[in-house]
């Protein structure tokens, strides 16, 4: 295995996480519009989820970019 190897498959468990962090907000956005929060409750909510949101997105970024890397460079 060499290090583009690594790259790559390291980037795609990167995405995957990413993926798997952006499914975990839609789900969480959804259980909080059932559940008829008040405003202050979903205010609360939604910043976290917004933050969350935020951190897997630039996961999956940077893993796609590291898969990207590791293919040109293969």
């Amino acid at each position: 295995m060499t290090i583009h190897d690594i790259l790559i498959w390291g980037g795609a468990a990167l995405t995957a996480l990413g993926l798997a962090g952006i499914v975990w907000c839609i789900t969480a956005v959804g259980r909080a519009k059932r559940q008829r929060q008040d405003d202050a409750a979903m205010r609360a909510t939604m910043q976290r989820v917004v933050a969350v949101n935020m951190g897997a997105l630039a996961a999956s970024m940077l893993g796609l970019m590291a898969v990207v890397l590791g293919i040109m460079l293969r």
